[in-house]
């Protein structure tokens, strides 16, 4: 029998745990090479990946930040050259003073933060490099196992291999959140010193350095501020012993006293019910998560200069209401020849929720009263109708209505004026004949000739009867700022709309160009337009000098006030801006007896034409060729009835005086 030494026991023993160990060692590589190809995003994975950035509002003229639209992630995405030298210097102190030197990790700072947990018992730093937080940020999630960095560490290498330094450190750059909803340098410097990530100085720069490693902890809005700025010199020091920075403007930043120049925390928003309204198109066109990721740059039609205009009307004009009983008021302006909205004021405060100041009265339903006259006289005058054509404005019982009672309606001032043409029966928003007006040409071509103007209602035609006429059925101030711009360009419509350019990300433009489409004869528009200008005409029942009568100018205006004053309005135009105001209670409660929209709306309409009229040139209305001969008198057998009678009451009125006369 071989007798065996200890040597070759310890021969033997030594090559099994060697073999053992290799096969662990080899088994371990596989399976590692075989996560860092299959289980680990692709180059092309880590090369088209981008970031959620935010998708900005923007005034008409490009510069005027009006909001911005993000999810949990407000970033935007910069390029190498928008990124200082003073933000990568201040971050590579702070985080990874060796990150130009290794391959994307640093072993002396994982056996650095070994040491830590072992102390602490737990695992509370990771030694991560900028790669690898980078991998972490962007493909992984915090929790912080061996598994996770693990993974972590296999991304980074993949990171280091295939991209640059300055590509790497961009891109973390860009991606590392910095607390406050602000990801990325340009939203953090925006959102912690309201500047551009190109003019942040050095002690700016270090302050937002010392945010990403506990964006909550070291928040300059938290309780934590002692430690923040115990961090922020710290690594002001760092630099310093890096020599990273000049010792002179290091002293100069530890002198500085960062939180004075620290933004109150706040998320800015101007013109609010235009940005939602405009929020609401672009959803429903692309997708809430599109905006919150997609990085545009949304330009609006607004000309942000008359909207604080408008704001400032509203504002000061809803409160002198408050005492005809009325809390809210809207006001909105369009450019007719484009269909630009300009200006979008729907409540006279958006931040008072005693008014429902969020309610955007500008899109919502109310009955528009008179100012709805206009649309039914263009009905009359396209069937061939003229503003000479005559009408009796007498009682008239129209019939039984939908409750079975008989409609006989009055007018606004009591009184009947007997037979006149239908262009002072519009302009002194006389009831009777308008309804007269809307029986002759028919319900559906009255709501055909609104929705051809730009009325996005009047969709349930059953429910409408003759009151119609004097505003009976709901519209939109929006839609009736709209429709009387298809008068003011002379009957050519232009679709309303509130974006003039999309860019994305990638600095592609879309620019939807409106057309304008003849909706209606030029006479027609014409007809309208000479009607509502002529102050004259309006003055025995408005007076001559109502806010709808401006010294110098020629300008189109018609009011409208609902039943039991619920709603008042005004809306006027010249060639340039048509402008809309309504005035009343969010919920419908009557305003006081006598808040007509020529004491309630009107103010505030002509306040704001005033303010902007010096804009446009007075070009005035071209008046509508005149028909003298086979006019349609719009008299029906009643009518002249009622005409006979008046015209015989007069007649033995003027015998009894003659023969008083003669008696004295």
């Amino acid at each position: 029998m071989k007798k065996y030494t200890l040597g070759y026991y310890l021969r033997e023993i030594f090559w099994g745990v060697a073999g053992a160990l290799f096969m662990v060692f080899l088994g371990t590589s596989i399976a590692t090479l075989f996560i860092y190809k299959n289980q680990t995003p692709s180059v092309a994975e880590i090369s088209s990946y981008r970031p959620p950035q935010t998708s900005t509002i923007f005034d008409r003229s490009g510069e005027i930040v009006l909001y911005k639209i993000h999810g949990e992630e407000n970033r935007k995405v910069l390029s190498h050259d928008e990124i200082p030298d003073v933000v990568r210097i201040a971050t590579i102190a702070t985080e990874d003073k060796n990150f130009y030197s290794h391959f994307g990790i640093d072993f002396l700072s994982i056996l650095r933060a070994l040491r830590t947990n072992v102390e602490k018992g737990e695992i509370s730093q990771g030694g991560s490099t900028i790669t690898q937080q980078l991998a972490r940020n962007v493909f992984l999630t915090r929790e912080k196992t061996l598994k996770r960095k693990f993974m972590e560490t296999l991304i980074a290498f993949k990171i280091e291999k295939n991209f640059s330094k300055d590509e790497i450190l961009d891109r973390y750059l860009n991606q590392v959140p910095y607390g406050s909803n602000a990801y990325g340098i340009s939203a953090a410097a925006e959102v912690f010193f309201n500047k551009s990530a190109k003019e942040l100085t050095l002690s700016e720069a270090v302050f937002l350095s010392a945010l990403p490693k506990a964006p909550t902890y070291y928040s300059p809005y938290g309780d934590n501020i002692s430690e923040l700025i115990g961090r922020y010199r710290s690594i002001l020091d760092q630099m310093a012993q890096l020599k990273l920075a000049d010792q002179g403007e290091i002293e100069v930043a530890k002198k500085t006293n960062i939180l004075t120049k620290v933004e109150p925390f706040h998320e800015p928003i101007l013109a609010p019910h235009f940005v939602f309204y405009v929020i609401g198109q672009l959803e429903e066109k692309y997708g809430r998560d599109f905006l919150e990721r997609g990085g545009l740059k949304i330009i609006t039609t607004l000309d942000y200069d008359a909207q604080k205009i408008g704001e400032k009307v509203v504002a000061e004009g809803g409160a002198r209401n408050v005492a005809y009983g009325a809390s809210n008021a809207a006001l909105v302006a369009v450019d007719p020849r484009s269909g630009e909205t300009l200006v979008m004021v729907g409540s006279r405060d958006f931040f008072n929720p005693a008014i429902d100041g969020q309610v955007n009265v500008a899109v919502r339903l109310r009955q528009p009263g008179s100012s709805f006259k206009p649309i039914v006289y263009a009905t009359a005058f396209e069937k061939g109708y003229q503003p000479e054509t005559l009408i009796a404005d007498v009682p008239t019982n129209f019939g039984a209505d939908g409750g079975g009672i008989d409609y006989i309606p009055q007018n606004y001032d009591g009184k009947f004026h007997g037979v006149l043409p239908m262009r002072k029966t519009l302009a002194m928003s006389l009831n009777i004949p308008a309804i007269k007006t809307l029986s002759l040409v028919g319900i559906d071509s009255a709501i055909n000739m609104a929705h051809r103007l730009g009325i996005t209602t009047l969709n349930e035609r059953k429910r409408y009867g003759l009151s119609m006429a004097i505003g009976g059925a709901e519209v939109k101030l929006i839609d009736m700022a709209s429709a009387f711009s298809v008068f003011a360009t002379e009957g050519k419509k232009f679709q309303s709309h509130a974006i003039l350019e999309i860019v994305d990300s990638k600095g592609e433009s879309y620019f939807d160009k409106k057309q304008g489409e003849q909706v209606i004869d030029v006479e027609v528009a014409r007809k309208i337009d000479s009607i509502l200008s002529d102050n004259d005409a309006r003055s025995a029942i408005f007076g001559a000098n109502s806010p709808l009568h401006i010294p110098g100018r020629t300008v189109a205006a018609k009011t409208g006030t609902s039943q039991d004053f619920r709603d008042a309005w005004t809306v006027g135009f010249t060639p340039s801006i048509a402008v809309g105001v309504w005035a009343g209670n969010n919920d419908s409660r009557p305003m006081h007896g006598g808040a007509d929209g020529v004491f309630v709306a009107a103010p505030i309409w002509r306040n704001f034409m005033d303010a902007v009229l010096s804009r446009y040139p007075n070009d005035g209305f071209a008046d509508y060729r005149r028909v003298t001969k086979d006019e349609k008198v719009a008299l029906s057998g009643e009518d002249l009835k009622k005409m006979d009678e008046q015209k015989k009451q007069e007649e033995k009125d003027k015998k009894k005086a003659d023969k008083k006369k003669k008696k004295h």
